[in-house]
């Protein structure tokens, strides 16, 4: 089992805690030298053991195959476009980040972890992670998860951006293949107000995927929510971290702060009620969830797209194809129809970065 704290204990005290610092070692507008980031990084990583966390997780970005070059603007962070930001995060964290992140981690005794925006992230950080986490918005993004399922590690997904039966869908594609599966229920909003919570789903969760730890990945700000997660069954509780609310960048303002943690961490090991009748975060059980609709949706899925010019006639195969964001630019098949492509060869020549479409494909011979 990937999270220790959850072999025994009191129900608070085996909740596994996760400080989601993401990318909040970037706290400026302008670039800054790598060893800035590298010790904002560290600086972030000794606030949450500090704090009592169990775990620190990141997101690791590789922008030439997770972002088109495209102007494009998310409604959650107007700093900076899609692509200029992943560069960003791109030229930020090269290996050695990683290297000198996991090296801190362990002498501080707290597990270090990413969620990888895309197989070529997944591929610079394999040696590092003892487990995955997956984004919501990629839970239909089948060369990620074919590449991660590869590895045979552990897997958290959240759900902020997907339906119930793609839920259901991504579940039934994970579970059979993987050491373990983690489902955190979740809602895609920065910060997100606690009504627009039904925690109720967890609840479902654990009555339709028994075999699979069920926990909760909080976007809001302030205890309430988390603790009343933890009361219904929740083993795991991930919240964003970041030193300051006031830092430049998307994330810093869903974010709690190295005392707002240590205070939701001693109530979660003290099995502390919410201040609030905890009944106002739930809903209906059976409930669609609010990432059938989530409106980040169309910026953050994505298509398929040549990852190399290639010649007419060529038999694609996995390695020839990127699932890239935002579907919403890319007029083709979508991530989790990579099966639709593989195998079929192509009725004319694409260029690199060409949507992947049916039309571009002969039927097998």
């Amino acid at each position: 089992m990937p999270f220790p704290r959850m072999s025994n204990g009191r129900q608070g005290e085996n909740v596994f805690v996760i400080a989601e610092i993401g990318k909040n070692f970037i706290q400026t507008e302008e670039d800054r030298p790598l060893e800035e980031y590298v010790q904002n990084a560290l600086t972030l990583i000794d606030a949450a053991k500090d704090a009592g966390v169990d775990a620190v997780k990141f997101q690791t970005h590789e922008v030439e195959d997770e972002q088109l070059p495209l102007h494009v603007v998310s409604p959650h962070f107007s700093g900076m476009d899609r692509y200029r930001w992943v560069t960003r995060n791109t030229l930020a964290t090269p290996l050695e980040f990683w290297q000198r992140i996991k090296a801190h981690c362990d002498a501080r005794g707290i597990v270090f972890f990413t969620t990888p925006m895309s197989r070529k992230a997944a591929q610079k950080v394999e040696a590092l992670v003892p487990f995955w986490k997956v984004g919501s918005a990629d839970l239909q993004d089948d060369i990620l998860l074919r590449y991660l399922i590869s590895t045979k590690k552990p897997i958290i997904i959240s759900t902020g951006m997907v339906s119930l039966q793609e839920l259901d869908d991504a579940v039934t594609a994970l579970q059979p293949k993987v050491q373990e599966l983690a489902i955190l229920y979740c809602v895609s909003h920065y910060p997100c107000p606690p009504e627009h919570f039904n925690l109720a789903t967890l609840r479902l969760f654990r009555k339709k995927y028994p075999t699979a730890v069920i926990g909760f990945s909080d976007h809001s700000l302030g205890d309430d929510a988390a603790l009343a997660a933890v009361h219904a069954g929740a083993r795991i509780i991930e919240k964003h971290f970041s030193l300051s609310r006031d830092l430049w960048g998307p994330d810093h303002k869903a974010s709690i702060t190295p005392d707002e943690m240590r205070r939701l961490v001693d109530a979660i090991r003290a099995n502390t009620p919410p201040t609030e009748d905890e009944t106002s975060f739930f809903g209906k059980e059976d409930a669609e969830l609010e990432g059938a609709t989530n409106p980040y949706r169309p910026y953050f899925n994505k298509g398929l797209v040549a990852a190399e010019d290639i010649p007419k006639g060529t038999v694609l195969t996995e390695n020839m194809i990127y699932a890239m964001r935002p579907l919403k630019h890319i007029p083709g098949l979508s991530a989790h129809r990579l099966t639709q492509a593989l195998g079929k060869a192509v009725a004319k020549g694409l260029r690199k970065y060409d949507p992947i479409d049916p039309a571009s494909l002969l039927p097998h011979p």
